[in-house]
């Protein structure tokens, strides 16, 4: 376990060390310093991260205590939160360009909090789920404001590679929070990992209040009407260039949320892995920090487009040799040759994750709130019942899960390779 906790220590400091990259005219323009800026939106971010994969490893638990039958019903939890993101975000967008950034964080995570003690204390599946809906309607909040204050300061590949180290940083979370789940659940009751939650909440809000400034100017703020609001969703939506990366966004998630979606089962059930299921899952979880690491590096000389086709083609590549080579196994597919698929598919998304979201806000500069809500519901909404249902499918196999990476990385490649045509081969 120490090695464990010390890996991702050691990746955060790497890191954060590099972020010192940043030229100092990136530097200079934030009132706080960079390394905090980027570990703050990496924090926003990661309440939903962590709200999703700390709850992994107490499924099967919370499930024999709320009675339920069919294991594949667990992942409901999961399923009733990302439900809840998406449709939190088209909220918290227009507040965000109304109010500010920070007032719609403050909202939300306050709703969090709510959701978190609802799961707490709930003695039934029911209930369970409700608050979970009302976490990821919460935890929306800080991710619509995290990507639109990135996008107040930054524009183009410079808001792709702020984008990337906010991601390396954010990745530390999904690598230990599955840990930090079996930890709670070794020393205490499976209920505490909501508390863990309401904490993070409650310290991610004070560090905001105390150390970052309101980083959307009075002039640039829209009124809260339904009017100026519908006007900016068709914005958003008719914008050729944003819905067809947000497209593609939600593609690529879906099989992050497809992977999250039956992950227990196949770490414990399938493999049987036990408490080590905490250890694989952060393998693959490493490997998209990673990625967003060698991105931060080298997208403003490749460009976000190059890379985005370069990763979705790699990920068909991966995913159609996993596939084919599964099918020639006559019994269980060896550990070590899902753990490769998973490294190699995950790298491609840690690539494409920073980009494709980049180049959807790329044309919203003076929307940015309401774009990055309208982006996130979407790219939830897609992967949600995408990743849903291949998670639903699951059937002791892994072919149900390889097959869809293939066809999704094969779509989002497809969305792309004719975006390319509309710009003129960019």
């Amino acid at each position: 376990m120490m090695r464990f906790i010390t890996l991702p220590t050691l990746w955060l400091l790497i890191i954060l060390n590099n972020s010192t990259m940043a030229d100092s005219d990136t530097a200079s323009r934030f009132p706080v310093p960079f390394r905090e800026f980027i570990t703050l939106m990496a924090m926003m971010i990661s309440i939903t991260a962590l709200s999703l994969d700390a709850v992994l490893p107490i499924l099967s638990v919370v499930g024999h205590d709320l009675s339920i039958k069919n294991d594949n019903q667990t992942q409901y939890i999961i399923g009733t939160l990302l439900l809840g993101l998406t449709l939190g975000q088209l909220l918290y967008g227009p507040l965000a360009d109304s109010y500010g950034r920070k007032f719609s964080v403050y909202l939300g995570l306050l709703i969090f909090v709510g959701g978190c003690f609802m799961s707490l204390f709930a003695t039934s599946f029911s209930v369970m789920l409700l608050g979970r809906f009302l976490q990821g309607f919460g935890a929306a909040a800080p991710r619509v404001a995290s990507i639109a204050i990135v996008r107040d300061r930054f524009t183009g590949r410079e808001m792709a590679r702020v984008m990337s180290f906010v991601m390396a940083v954010f990745i530390f979370v999904p690598v230990i929070a599955p840990a930090m789940g079996e930890i709670v659940m070794s020393i205490s009751h499976w209920r505490m990992v909501f508390a863990l939650f309401v904490v993070m909440a409650v310290f991610t809000a004070a560090w905001m209040a105390l150390r970052l400034p309101e980083t959307l100017k009075p002039e640039d703020r829209h009124p809260f009407n339904l009017n100026d609001i519908g006007y900016s969703f068709r914005t958003v939506l008719t914008n050729k260039q944003t819905l067809g990366h947000t497209i593609s966004a939600g593609l690529v998630f879906s099989c992050l949320i497809a992977y999250l979606s039956c992950a227990r089962q196949i770490y414990q059930d399938y493999y049987h892995t036990g408490h080590l299921f905490a250890f694989y899952f952060a393998l693959s979880a490493l490997s998209v920090g990673v990625a967003s690491l060698v991105n931060s590096g080298i997208v403003r000389r490749l460009g976000m487009h190059r890379i985005s086709r370069l990763g979705l083609i790699a990920l068909v590549a991966v995913s159609a040799l996993f596939l084919a080579s599964n099918m020639l196994y006559s019994t269980q597919t060896p550990l070590l040759h899902f753990m490769l698929f998973a490294v190699l598919s995950f790298f491609t998304l840690g690539l494409l994750f920073g980009n494709l979201n980049a180049m959807a806000m790329e044309p919203m500069g003076h929307q940015a709130g309401i774009a990055s809500s309208v982006i996130g519901a979407l790219t939830s909404a897609i992967s949600t019942i995408l990743g849903g249902l291949i998670g639903q499918a699951y059937d002791m196999t892994l072919i149900p899960l390889t097959l869809g990476f293939l066809i999704l990385g094969l779509l989002a490649l497809a969305v792309e390779v004719r975006l390319s045509t509309l710009q003129g081969g960019i």
